[in-house]
């Protein structure tokens, strides 16, 4: 592989969270040195058939690894810690540099692969602590987010100081500790060579809304209700559960919490402290029909319109605790992600159908916010770091372009903002920043336990069957004769319903059986893989034209020799 920057030159690029709103993977590339910021997944949308995560191509880091000094972590979200197992299968790192919640919620991950968690060491750090490397000091600004313990990262090193956000938003009244804004004053009066940061509300104007007075309404909320309380939010919105556990206990409400995540959310949360039911608050699945309906909330997963998660299976029936009785009221303490509204729409029909009350968010009822910053919190950051250099990193292009808008209008040269995709390289060396060309990256997709083994092939062959199904010719071949003594048997799965398409399916099999005996005459030496391909080719045509319609096609051949029988 060709260097794209020289060795005295520091680079910095993204394995993934580039033109996307998912797995975060950033590197700076320094004194033959690798540090990782984040390793997180993406979950796909609806044209990924079948795919649970996707992850970064890690091509890059397996070539490089013996220049991996850590994995630093800004916080515990998916999409910046979810792919740590997967890379930890495939590329040696000697730390992994976590705070707080981040580290519980990584420990509960690899407990999944013992092999994995034996041979790695967890390195727990504060917002003061500070970690040396040759010609790099590595320090830490705790920031508001959604998630409780989310730091900006900052890399002080001789050719200037690169700081990397994170996620993060500007809460002046946070649920939990304050942001550190004396530091980011001080580090911005010193000077900052390159500042990454969060564009995820880039598009949104003014200030995102503070997760306190969330807490407030949903407070109210619960006031007002008489029956019982379905609560279904991010089981990773642990701020939000904190203020749905108070709500719950000023209103003298017992807590049941059904979905795996969130039972691990509420886990970690205590055994932190930002949890802290009074005894008794939280029940087990089995105990609630010992309480009145205006005793009981009920907190659940499922605010993505996920059909496997509990609310999905509360909505449609299914669920084998919890049956809806009419006057259940379902607040949604969530948005959906883009590409789940479907999803959600469907499963508060469902609600409706059964007599739910439901309660989404909307200006009366405010029952969410988000936890990334808009673009007032970040003109307040960009004011405050004064950046040299900036790098709009985490969301879509169009988010980052507007990011790097509001930079120029904050102070910063045009030409030194860089709005880059996953793979460039921005190098900095002592007279200033220049693009220096691409590592390998890509999109690696992950189907149940395999890691890569699905590809871009294997995806648009699903979405084939998905859309046109299937056509198979299953055709008898005499290898002495080279002829075909029987008629080819048709096999039809989601592309037509063959008792009412005899004549198509005819005209199909008589197609390929005219060009199966002209290519048979024609060759001297059977070769089973041309015909296969040969026949696909010819059939795509016939079927198209017939039918206006692409399913996958599979020719299978039984080989039978008539001088043996």
């Amino acid at each position: 592989m060709n260097k794209v920057f020289t060795k005295n030159e520091l680079g910095i690029f993204a394995l993934g969270g580039l033109g996307e709103v998912g797995k975060n993977m950033y590197c700076i590339e320094y004194l033959g040195q690798i540090f990782i910021i984040d390793s997180g997944i993406l979950f796909p949308d609806e044209h990924l058939l079948g795919v649970d995560y996707v992850i970064p191509d890690y091509t890059y880091l397996e070539q490089n690894q013996q220049k991996i000094v850590g994995l630093f972590i800004t916080h515990g979200h998916e999409d910046h810690i979810g792919g740590i197992p997967f890379l930890l299968k495939k590329v040696a790192i000697p730390k992994i540099y976590a705070a707080g919640v981040a580290v519980d919620l990584i420990e509960n991950k690899l407990e999944e692969y013992p092999d994995l968690l034996s041979k790695t060491q967890i390195v727990e750090f504060k917002s003061h602590f500070k970690y040396t490397f040759k010609g790099v000091e590595v320090s830490f600004i705790r920031l508001n987010h959604s998630i409780p313990d989310a730091y900006a990262i900052v890399f002080t090193t001789n050719l200037g100081v690169i700081m990397h956000t994170g996620d993060f938003k500007i809460d002046f009244t946070p649920v939990g500790p304050q942001a550190e804004y004396e530091k980011l004053a001080s580090l911005g009066q010193k000077g900052v060579l390159c500042l990454l940061a969060d564009s995820t509300n880039s598009l949104r104007e003014g200030f995102t809304e503070s997760e306190k007075k969330i807490g407030a309404s949903i407070k109210e909320l619960f006031s007002k209700i008489e029956e019982r309380i379905i609560v279904a939010t991010f089981a990773s919105n642990i701020f939000r559960i904190e203020q749905i556990v108070e709500a719950c206990v000023e209103a003298n409400r017992h807590i049941a919490i059904f979905g795996r995540s969130m039972e691990k959310a509420i886990e970690v949360g205590q055994q932190i402290g930002y949890i802290k039911p009074p005894k008794g608050t939280i029940i087990e699945a089995g105990e609630i029909n010992k309480y009145k309906p205006n005793e009981l909330c009920f907190l659940c997963t499922g605010s993505q319109g996920e059909p496997l998660a509990a609310l999905s299976r509360v909505a449609n029936g299914s669920h084998k605790t919890i049956k809806l009785i009419p006057g259940d009221t379902i607040i949604f303490s969530s948005s959906p992600i883009p590409g789940n509204q479907e999803g959600v729409n469907r499963t508060i029909n469902q609600l409706f159908k059964k007599g739910a009350n439901v309660i989404t968010h909307s200006p009366i009822t405010d029952t969410h916010t988000s936890g990334h910053a808009s673009s007032g919190e970040q003109k307040l950051l960009l004011t405050l770091i004064k950046p040299k250099y900036f790098l709009p990193i985490h969301g879509e292009y169009r988010m980052q372009r507007v990011h790097g808008n509001t930079a120029i209008e904050c102070g910063v040269k045009p030409e030194n903002v860089f709005i880059l995709e996953n793979g460039d390289v921005l190098a900095f060396n002592e007279t200033g920043a220049r693009l220096a060309g691409h590592v390998p990256s890509g999109e690696v997709y992950i189907d149940g336990s395999g890691i890569g083994d699905i590809s871009s092939n294997i995806i648009r062959e699903r979405k084939y069957l998905s859309e046109d199904g299937m056509f198979s010719l299953v055709i008898t071949l005499d290898t002495k004769t080279k002829t075909i003594p029987f008629e080819p048997q048709v096999v039809s799965r989601g592309f037509i319903y063959m008792k009412d398409s005899e004549e198509l399916t005819k005209s199909i099999v008589n197609s390929a059986m005219q060009f199966l005996n002209t290519e048979l005459k024609k060759i001297k030496a059977l070769n089973i893989n041309y015909l296969k391909s040969a026949l696909t080719d010819h059939l795509s045509q016939i079927i198209i034209t017939k039918t206006d319609r692409k399913p996958i096609i599979i020719p299978v051949f039984m080989l039978v020799d008539s001088s043996t029988c």
